[in-house]
């Protein structure tokens, strides 16, 4: 394994033992790291989506096990995303022909959705603590109406993650919480996941089709992250979350600033 191998693959254990250990993180921290290893931001987007899909992939045969995934959110968010997502790949392939183009469009949606990826980190326990306070009042919606917003949030985010990579995890979760506030935590995580998966892997094929795809590189992530998923998993709780998400936010806003200029 040559040095820009073993880069990656550290990389790739790096962003494994975060997410593992906060349970966000991935493509908004995976996607930037590419970039900084020189990779274009049409192939780094790609490359992070069919990653994601691979490591999500086990955890929603976990949570699945453990009964922790509304299917029938799933559904709904699946109806918006997954064709918001073949919509925006059809957008990017219009580009293709344009490389410095295309790579321009993908590059200030990261710095856009970084940002936002921070400011949901930042201030997730308030909105939580907003959902929990309005939920059952006029505030909490059901039925058609609510159906129907899930189905523009998965446009949202199939959008965003078609784009950049980014958004499924923080941001997704974030929109659940207020959606869907009698629902517990676990199992809010377990649909955003369960719901994440066909989402990144509907976009990274389409990546993949468009030449936006390192299969290399993609191997060497995955053989950093899965053992840094684990070994992440196992300190969850040991670093007060106080602590960890003002740095990951803080981090994602730099990193989403110098993006944008």
């Amino acid at each position: 394994m040559d040095v820009g191998s073993f880069g990656f693959t550290i990389a790739g254990l790096v962003v494994g033992f975060i997410v593992g250990m906060t349970g966000v993180g991935g493509g908004s921290l995976m996607t930037p790291i590419l970039l900084w290893f020189g990779i274009s931001p049409a192939t780094a987007v790609g490359t992070d989506l069919l990653y994601a899909a691979i490591t999500k992939a086990s955890g929603v045969w976990v949570h699945s096990k453990h009964k922790n995934i509304d299917w029938k959110i799933t559904g709904w968010l699946t109806l918006g995303s997954v064709p918001a997502a073949a919509a925006t790949l059809w957008f990017l392939s219009t580009l293709n022909t344009d490389t410095q183009a295309a790579n321009a469009v993908i590059k200030q949606g990261l710095a856009v959705v970084l940002v936002l990826t921070a400011l949901a980190i930042l201030f997730k326990s308030k909105l939580q603590a907003f959902a929990s306070k309005h939920a059952g009042d006029r505030y909490h919606l059901s039925g058609t109406s609510l159906n129907l917003l899930t189905v523009i949030t998965g446009v949202i985010l199939g959008v965003m993650v078609s784009l950049t990579s980014i958004g499924a995890g923080a941001l997704g979760t974030v929109a659940l919480f207020l959606l869907y506030p009698y629902l517990v935590t676990r199992r809010l995580v377990g649909t955003e996941i369960a719901h994440a998966v066909p989402l990144t892997l509907v976009a990274g094929l389409g990546h993949a089709s468009m030449g936006n795809m390192d299969w290399s590189l993609l191997g060497y992530l995955l053989l950093g992250s899965l053992p840094g998923i684990y070994l992440g998993s196992h300190l969850t709780g040991r670093i007060s979350d106080s602590v960890l998400r003002p740095c990951l936010a803080g981090m994602l806003l730099m990193i989403g600033y110098k993006l944008a200029f």
